[in-house]
């Protein structure tokens, strides 16, 4: 059975969304779940989040309802997005950043649209993880560094989105990827054929100045 590492931040709902694919790709791929800094990966791009551009935001919104409503999951937004999603990413690696815990955070975020960016919202949560005190599990420095170095992991592995699906040097970023990944899945010579060689290597016809973002807090997917 295939490898593949899934990078993905609490603050996008596309990554809550992937989670039953997830699920039925398990009979042909080991997953492992990474949380990472998302806000980071659009700093180090230069970039900002789709909620965090005017027209943008209302579309992204709107699309990932109709995608919640036209598949029959449960979705309900948080209080307000995009939010600061650390506690979640590291109440997830203190829990074992096992699939359990990334399911439990993702449904009292995107399922029961509670809030999350603090100890006291993810309380309750971290209890039905067996984390009595979520304080101190999202405080500690060995959390903390995981979290840093998933985050060098994902931007070294080329990731510029959440979430990510990289199996064997290939990257497959969106919910909306998944068929790709099941087509690579089947055929791995799949986009090897003569004009995805062509695209792959296409000159850049015109190319904007580029302004780099400072900082690396969480921002939406």
């Amino acid at each position: 059975m295939r490898t593949a590492t899934w990078y993905f931040d609490f603050v996008s709902p596309f990554a809550y969304l992937q989670l039953p694919a997830l699920r039925a790709l398990s009979e042909r791929l080991a997953i492992e779940p990474v949380p990472i800094v998302f806000g980071a990966v659009l700093a180090r791009h230069g970039q900002l989040g789709p909620a965090e551009i005017a027209g943008k935001r209302e579309f992204t919104y709107r699309f990932v309802q109709w995608q919640a409503d036209r598949a029959g999951v449960r979705l309900r937004f948080p209080p307000a997005h995009p939010f600061n999603s650390l506690a979640a990413l590291r109440l997830c690696i203190a829990a074992g950043g096992g699939f359990d815990a990334v399911t439990a955070i993702f449904d009292h975020l995107w399922r029961d649209g509670c809030a999350g960016t603090s100890a006291g919202e993810l309380a309750e949560v971290a209890r039905s993880l067996g984390i009595d005190d979520a304080a101190a599990a999202i405080a500690a420095e060995p959390v903390k560094a995981r979290l840093r170095e998933n985050t060098d992991a994902a931007l070294a592995a080329g990731v510029f989105g959440v979430p990510t699906l990289a199996v064997a040097g290939e990257l497959f970023w969106g919910n909306d990827a998944t068929p790709m990944l099941e087509d690579w899945l089947a055929d791995p010579c799949a986009f090897d054929g003569e004009e995805y060689r062509r695209i792959a290597v296409l000159p850049i016809g015109v190319e904007r100045a580029r302004t780099t973002r400072a900082g690396g807090g969480s921002a939406s997917a």
